[in-house]
């Protein structure tokens, strides 16, 4: 059993992670992780990704199919299943994340910062303006990690898709971003690891040089997925590529969480050493 910080960058390319992201890639050619690449789910927008991502269906089975849908999850999802094995969940994230997975709609004075154990994202801390610095984001999710020992956190910074949108993929900002991101997680990872998280760093989607997303092109849709485990063992680049469906059972194997019948495919498989 391991507990486990997903780090959701909002529109991470492949690509860009790879080509901009030193230390995860120091990690990646030291074989101290791995680098899975994702082929990821359709449309390539952000809030039917959420779901996605933390039920394990497709868009047409969890019914999120766009950004407009606002409501509250009705599928078996990561921070409804963890809460009710006991254990404790966490998440410094877009407000839209309140409104999946603990009530909507969102109000932002009474939801921006929860702490309520009846709440399926039990400590909370959410924000509502997109340009919001992924450093004081990244902050705020290490204190909830020092605070309370989550045994799943979900740390969702949306910087890359902020400067992306704004300026381009194709720009300076959006890929110095990414080595910003990169730096600001590097002390982090090295505790966490040390408190034994694994720690998985992903993208919901990617994005194109005139600032969109939403189709099936592969800038649109190809998102790297950094497994880093406590052990300091992985596999580097690996051959096989991943889905987005896949991410929510690996992180209830890892919980020791029974994995629900609406989430088809199979988790990642580790090795004998932990090697995911």
């Amino acid at each position: 059993m391991s507990k486990v910080i997903l780090v959701l960058s909002d529109a991470l390319r492949y690509d860009v992670a790879v080509d901009n992201m030193g230390f995860l890639m120091h990690l990646v050619e030291s074989r101290k992780a791995t680098l899975y690449k994702i082929i990821g789910e359709l449309p390539s927008m952000s809030r039917p990704m959420y779901e996605t991502i933390h039920t394990g269906l497709p868009s047409s089975e969890h019914g999120i199919v766009a950004n407009s849908v606002a409501r509250l999850s009705n599928k078996p999802n990561i921070f409804q299943l963890a809460k009710n094995a006991g254990k404790i969940t966490a998440a410094a994230a877009y407000y839209w994340y309140s409104e999946l997975y603990n009530r909507a709609p969102y109000n932002p004075i009474n939801d921006r910062d929860v702490d309520d154990e009846s709440f399926n994202i039990q400590h909370g801390r959410f924000y509502t303006e997109d340009e919001y610095p992924d450093i004081e984001l990244i902050r705020v999710a290490a204190s909830l990690v020092r605070k309370f020992s989550p045994d799943y956190l979900l740390l969702h910074p949306m910087g890359m898709d902020y400067l992306g949108e704004t300026f381009g993929a194709d720009s300076k900002q959006y890929r110095n971003n990414a080595t910003s991101q990169d730096s600001y997680l590097a002390p982090l990872i090295v505790e966490w690891l040390g408190l034994g998280y694994t720690i998985f760093v992903t993208g919901d989607h990617g994005i194109n040089k005139d600032g969109n997303h939403g189709g099936a092109a592969p800038e649109q849709r190809e998102v790297p997925f950094f497994a880093i485990r406590p052990n300091g063992q992985g596999r580097g680049r690996a051959d096989d590529s991943m889905s987005h469906l896949q991410i929510a059972p690996t992180i209830l194997r890892l919980l020791n969480i029974p994995i629900p019948g609406t989430m088809k495919l199979q988790p990642l498989s580790f090795d004998e050493d932990g090697i995911p």
